[in-house]
């Protein structure tokens, strides 16, 4: 599918007021990209973590929303976050969503987040909640 595609969902405000842009979204797999700018760095002038947990979050979570039906929803349920390497202002990040195993009511995605030079950054493992029934809501 391509990212053009209307049937693909928009990523949440929140990854989007932080620059992260959708660039692939297929059965099962997801990728996103940010730019680290000055606004992404904590004190140590690093990117801030915040920063790759939303990245991973939305791919992960991208991952799976490929999977779902149009009545189906999920949220995350849980995520961890290994930080292998520091960002800095400039470098481009790429994050790799996957459904590693999908239930009925659960899934567990893993991804990673390497910079443009292939850096592995951070790496990440989760699990998502699966409703049958979007919430009212969502309706």
């Amino acid at each position: 599918m391509s990212v053009n595609d209307k049937s693909i969902p928009k990523i949440s405000v929140l990854a989007e007021s932080m620059g992260i842009k959708l660039i692939n979204f297929q059965e099962g797999k997801c990728s996103v990209y940010a730019k680290i700018l000055d606004i992404h760095l904590n004190t140590g002038g690093v990117a801030h973590g915040g920063l790759h947990a939303t990245m991973l979050d939305t791919a992960l979570g991208g991952a799976l929303v490929s999977t779902i039906n149009k009545d189906e929803w999920c949220a995350t349920a849980q995520l961890d976050i290994s930080y292998i390497e520091p960002g800095y202002e400039g470098e481009e990040l790429f994050a790799n969503g996957f459904v590693i195993r999908r239930g009925k009511t659960l899934a567990h995605c893993e991804g990673q987040i390497s910079d443009s030079e292939g850096k592995l950054i951070a790496t990440g493992k989760g699990t998502w909640i699966i409703w049958q029934i979007k919430p009212k809501n969502l309706l």
